[in-house]
Order: structure tokens, then C-alpha cells, then sequence
């Protein structure tokens, strides 16, 4: 099987100038570059570039796959709405971390399985994640603590370490953060005992009037800023600014983190063992139930045999003298009915004498016989 990488970069607060395009151009020949997007796919190279030196310099998001197993997303968010040192809290092994530029912070968060057989196609699948940047922008946690457990499932914290602050939603994750977790095969049952310790979400958008009121009690000399970087138009994140000065530092205050790692494991295990036990009792369930449909539907079948026991004798010899192996495979398939019907109406000693006859006359049948013998029909 030969080698599949897909590499996705995406701008999206502001767009590739032309000599931005021209330099990503001249280290790939056949990539698909746009204003605001760089795509390419190898099968038998690799990118002629340092993605991490990219996300530095030219694009917001990046998503990697491997057909090894490997599966990567990188995040970069300006400093000023992502505190540096609250990213590093969280992002804190191999599978999560962050570094810091003079303007960005940068997320690195990946996902190893060398064993899975699973075959993701990249294509559209960024799309479906980006906005988590939003989220995360407007001081929504929930990915930053995604980032923390996924250390946690990687085995890459000491079990006596204490999880940072839980916060709120993670019950309730939106649709890029849940495409974010299962891209990154965040393991459900460490999630869902994770979730134990998150409240609900409980902010709400504010209304016209009371904005109105919020951006009255601004001094004026904010308003004027404000305003300048509006028609300036080049600042992608002043509505998310704005909005988390009137919210406050984030969207619902994170929980204070007391759990060990050791006991969020736990949880997910026990939680995958009940998963696994009610779904061996699903299981067996639907077995006897298909078990018993069989054996009504086999007794209807033997009634009706019952009734015409002659005639399937002859329907069997008749298919004998064609000596056409699917006739004696037919043949052999009534003669285990009969023998069922004879078990079942205490009639065995019967049956038995008109196979040991059967098989007299055909003796010189080494493929009839051989079936009778793989049928129990000795």
C-alpha cells in the first residue's frame, strides 16, 4: 500500500497577499493555492516545508493526515484574545501543545494510531473544524480542556496530576468542537467522565438594549478607537473583543479542577465497561431472539414435512439419479429435515433403516456418500 499525506492550510482573518501566493508557490508546483488556502495531497513526496514555520508566518488553521494514523490540527489565534500562559496550562504533552510568537499563540494538537485501519478523506474536513478559532476567540475553554484530556488519553501525565478548571458545556459540545474530538479520536468514555464536572452553558446573547446601555457607559475615547479600527478594516476580531469586554474574560467561568488523572482514567474505564456489558446483553438478546424466531419458523416446517414424508422420500431419490452434485447437495439438505422430523416424532429407528438402505443402493456414490457423512447422515 503506498504512502497517502493531505496537508490543509487556511487563512481566515486576512488573505494571502501575492507574494505570500508566490512564495508557497515555488516550494510546490502542483499544490492548490488560493488568497486564502493551500492544499496539496502527496503519495510518494512530502511538503517541501516546516508547517509550524508556516502557521508562524501565513495561515490560521492547519489540518494533516496520514494513512499511518497520524491525524494533526494546528490553531493560531492573535495574543491578545488567547492568553499564552492559560494555553500552555492546557496544552501540556505530546499530543497538546502551544508555543508563542510575537503575536500569535499557536496550537499543535495530534492524534496517533498506528493500528487503526480507518481511512479519512481530508478533503472538507477543516472546513468542519475552523470555527472552534471563534469559539476559543470569544473565551469559550471547552477546546482548551479537549487539548488536556487528549494528553490524558495519550498516557503523557503522571495519574497524580490534577486536571486544570473544567469548563462548562462540555456535556453539550458545539458541532466544530465535536468534529474537532472525533478527528483527534477523543475517546468518548474518558469524555463523558470528563463531563461529570462541567456545568451547563448558561450565557446567552445580549439583547439590543442592553449592548445599548453597555456601549453608553463606554468613555469616549474607547468609542473613538473602536471606531477607527472598524473603518480601518483590517481587525477580523473586534466583534469577538468587544463581546468578551461585555461578557467578561470567557463564556461561563470554568470549574475549579480537582480530579487526578488517575481518576478521570478510572471513570472512563469503568464507563467502558459498562458500554461493553450492555452491549453483550444487546447482543445475546437479539441471538435468542433470532434463535427462537429459527425454531418456530423450523417447527412450521416440520409440520408441513410431516404431511408429505412419502412424497419428500421419492423428491429425495429423484434428485439422486440425476447424480448432479447441487441435486445431491438439495437432497441431502431434505433428508436432514426428515431425520429432525423423525428425532422430533420419535420415529429415529425408522429414519435410520431407510438412510442405511439409501446408502446400500448408491453405494458406488463416493460424492453422494461423502455429503451424507459431512451431514451426520452415516
Amino acid at each position: 500500500m503506498s504512502e497517502y499525506q493531505y496537508y490543509e492550510f487556511v487563512a481566515v482573518d486576512r488573505p494571502l497577499t501575492t507574494t505570500q501566493q508566490g512564495e508557497l508557490r515555488a516550494l510546490s508546483t502542483r499544490a492548490r493555492i488560493t488568497s486564502s488556502s493551500f492544499v496539496n495531497d502527496y503519495q510518494w513526496g512530502d511538503l517541501k516545508g516546516d508547517p509550524r514555520a508556516w502557521m508562524e508566518r501565513y495561515f490560521d488553521a492547519h489540518l494533516y493526515l496520514a494513512n499511518w494514523g497520524t491525524h494533526r490540527i494546528m490553531l493560531r489565534l492573535p495574543r491578545n484574545l488567547l492568553d499564552p500562559v492559560r494555553a500552555a496550562a492546557y496544552c501540556v504533552g505530546e499530543s497538546a501543545h502551544s508555543w508563542t510568537t510575537r503575536d500569535y499563540v499557536i496550537l499543535d494538537l495530534s492524534s496517533e494510531d498506528e493500528d487503526g485501519d480507518e481511512w479519512w478523506d481530508g478533503e472538507g474536513r477543516l472546513a468542519s473544524i475552523v470555527p472552534v478559532r471563534a469559539e476559543l476567540a470569544a473565551g469559550d475553554m471547552r477546546l482548551l480542556y479537549l487539548a488536556w484530556l487528549l494528553c490524558v488519553q495519550g498516557r503523557q501525565l503522571g495519574e497524580d496530576e490534577v486536571e486544570p478548571p473544567v469548563p462548562p458545556g462540555l456535556g453539550e459540545l458545539s458541532g466544530p468542537l465535536r468534529s474537532l474530538a472525533d478527528f483527534l479520536r477523543l475517546d468518548q468514555d474518558l469524555l463523558a467522565a470528563a463531563v461529570e464536572a462541567s456545568a451547563a452553558l448558561t450565557a446567552k446573547a445580549p439583547s439590543a438594549a442592553a449592548l445599548t446601555r453597555w456601549v453608553k457607559s463606554l468613555p469616549e475615547p474607547d468609542k473613538d478607537a473602536v471606531i477607527v479600527r472598524l473603518l480601518c478594516g483590517d481587525d477580523a476580531h473586534l466583534r469577538t473583543e468587544l463581546l468578551r469586554r461585555y461578557h467578561g474574560r470567557s463564556v461561563g467561568e470554568p470549574a475549579t479542577g480537582g480530579r487526578t488523572v488517575g481518576e478521570l482514567l478510572a471513570g472512563g474505564e469503568t464507563r467502558w465497561a459498562a458500554r461493553q456489558r450492555l452491549a453483550e446483553e444487546r447482543e445475546a438478546a437479539e441471538r435468542a431472539r433470532r434463535e427462537q424466531a429459527a425454531a418456530v419458523a423450523r417447527e412450521q416446517r416440520l409440520d408441513v414435512l410431516a404431511a408429505q414424508q412419502e412424497q419428500t422420500w421419492q423428491r429425495v431419490a429423484t434428485m439422486i439419479e440425476t447424480k448432479k452434485p447441487k441435486e445431491y447437495d438439495a437432497a441431502v439438505e431434505l433428508l436432514a429435515d426428515l431425520k429432525a422430523l423423525s428425532e422430533r416424532d420419535r420415529q429415529a429407528p425408522a429414519f435410520v433403516r431407510r438412510v442405511r438402505l439409501l446408502r446400500e443402493e448408491h453405494a458406488r456414490k463416493p460424492s453422494l456418500l461423502d455429503r451424507l457423512d459431512r451431514a451426520g447422515l452415516g
